[in-house]
């Protein structure tokens, strides 16, 4: 199968993964928003965010270094998951008791403390179920990963809505988390033991030293990146309170769901890029500026199209209990541009194995991050730490271009070309927004996107070359 039907095989098998998986969860959060109330619903938001920022630590760079070197060599494959099991069971064992450590430091309260602690073993199983995923990935059998993840989401799903019938609590909810993660794990285990290399048990100490060597600028970068997405809500949790956290996440969880795109592209594309490195810099620099481009159209008509329809979303999806949410979303949603091509640019970054500079650039991020929203939250609430994440992101972008540009895997000229024609393209949408204003929210979204994907067309946006490319991804020709 050539390099592009790979990508373009991963890409849809993951979308269609994704689009059902997040469809699920669309509706776990809706539910639980709504059942449980914005206090509540911020408690189990805080407890996933501080979990989310330990999270790393049951990693440390593993998962990342395992799909780019197995990607490179797949004999490799044994020895990796058997160290890496291993190394992980101690990794997970320390992040309980960071969580204990930290709960107790903080000072929440009982009811808090033990929804933590629940949704740090859901991450634990989470964190073993990644290293199967991490294979998966290596050798492009997404579908793998895909059932994985739908199956999770089905899961919470069903508990959550069991829950609300039989009018459980909030603990029930935090348990549904640990269920659906010991289960993908199970199903994780047999799809490895039937299709891939059974691995001898050989622990190999001097494996995990250079392992961890290696993994570490990974690890270092992903703890800064999992503090940078999380720890907003723990501030705004002790600072302000758990209902703000309710409100703040009503508008986060939705602008995750649009990142999901740009996640399932980058899961496809990493294993490509990696081998690109030691086989073509023009494929790899071919590969950064067309995704650069693809990711800016998608993109940029989520932020302008949400910015105006945000009070529709939010009131269709969350009621009015949550309206404090609307002003929220209509800034966050502008982080989702700037992810997409950030996150691509850090990408690169690890596959050219330049993870020490993505490792600097993130730490920046996360510095910069925390002194806005000690500045901004005193004052403005979750409206400030929106302001404070936007703002951030927008000042990494250049620093994780700058190192592309330098080594000579992007075009400053190639990666702004077709940017005025997007913002025009854009504009015509906002106008056809504006003019169907009082239309369902979902008609309009329908015959906006019509407007624009036609727009970009007659502007030549796409040329032959995406369209070759497009008419080989669908076996046209």
């Amino acid at each position: 199968m050539s390099t592009e039907r790979t990508i373009a095989k991963n890409t849809v098998i993951l979308l269609v993964a994704t689009v059902l998986s997040y469809i699920l969860m669309f509706f776990v959060n809706i539910f639980i928003a709504r059942y449980l109330g914005a206090e509540e619903f911020g408690i189990l938001s805080l407890a996933i965010a501080l979990t989310g920022i330990f999270t790393i630590f049951t990693d440390l760079g593993l998962n990342t270094l395992t799909i780019r070197e197995i990607a490179r060599n797949k004999t490799l494959t044994r020895d990796y998951l058997i160290n890496i099991t291993v190394i992980k069971i101690l990794l997970a064992i320390l992040t309980l008791f960071i969580v204990f450590f930290t709960v107790n430091i903080f000072g929440y309260t009982e009811e808090v403390s033990y929804i933590i602690y629940l949704i740090t073993f859901s991450i634990i199983f989470t964190a073993f179920t990644s290293i199967f995923n991490s294979i998966f990935q290596a050798y492009e059998q997404m579908e793998y990963m895909s059932v994985g993840n739908i199956l999770n989401s089905a899961i919470l799903f069903m508990g959550v809505v069991i829950g609300i019938f039989c009018k459980l609590d909030i603990f029930f909810f935090a348990m549904v988390y640990i269920i659906a993660s010991i289960v993908v794990l199970v199903y994780s285990f047999i799809i490895y033991t039937w299709k891939f290399p059974i691995p001898k048990i050989n622990i190999d100490l001097s494996f995990w030293k250079l392992t961890l060597k290696e993994a570490l600028p990974f690890g270092v970068t992903n703890i800064f990146g999992s503090i940078y997405y999380w720890i907003d809500s723990v501030m705004l949790s002790k600072m302000v309170g758990n209902e703000v956290v309710g409100w703040y996440n009503a508008a986060y969880r939705l602008m995750f769901v649009f990142l999901s795109i740009y996640t399932v592209y980058l899961a496809s594309i990493f294993p490509v890029m990696s081998k690109f490195y030691e086989t073509s810099n023009e494929y790899l620099k071919f590969s950064y500026e067309r995704s650069y481009k693809y990711l800016l159209i998608i993109s940029l008509p989520i932020a302008f199209g949400t910015t105006l329809l945000a009070d529709k979303i939010i009131l269709l999806i969350y009621g009015a209990g949550y309206i404090p949410a609307i002003f929220a979303l209509q800034i966050l949603i502008w982080t989702v541009p700037l992810l997409f091509i950030n996150g691509l640019s850090g990408y690169v970054l690890g596959a050219v194995n330049r993870q020490m500079v993505l490792t600097k650039i993130t730490f920046i991020g996360v510095v910069l991050n925390i002194i806005l929203n000690l500045i901004l939250i005193p004052k403005f609430s979750f409206i400030g730490s929106s302001v404070a994440t936007v703002v951030t992101e927008l000042i990494l972008s250049p620093f994780l271009v700058y190192p592309l540009f330098k080594a000579g895997y992007a075009n400053k000229k190639a990666l702004s070309k077709d940017l005025p024609k997007l913002i025009v393209s854009n504009m015509v949408m906002v106008a056809i927004i504006i003019i169907l204003r009082d239309l369902h929210l979902l008609l309009i979204i329908l015959l906006a996107s019509l407007v624009y994907f036609v727009t970009i067309y007659l502007f030549g946006v796409l040329d032959e070359i995406d369209i070759s490319l497009i008419k080989r991804l669908l076996n046209l020709r």
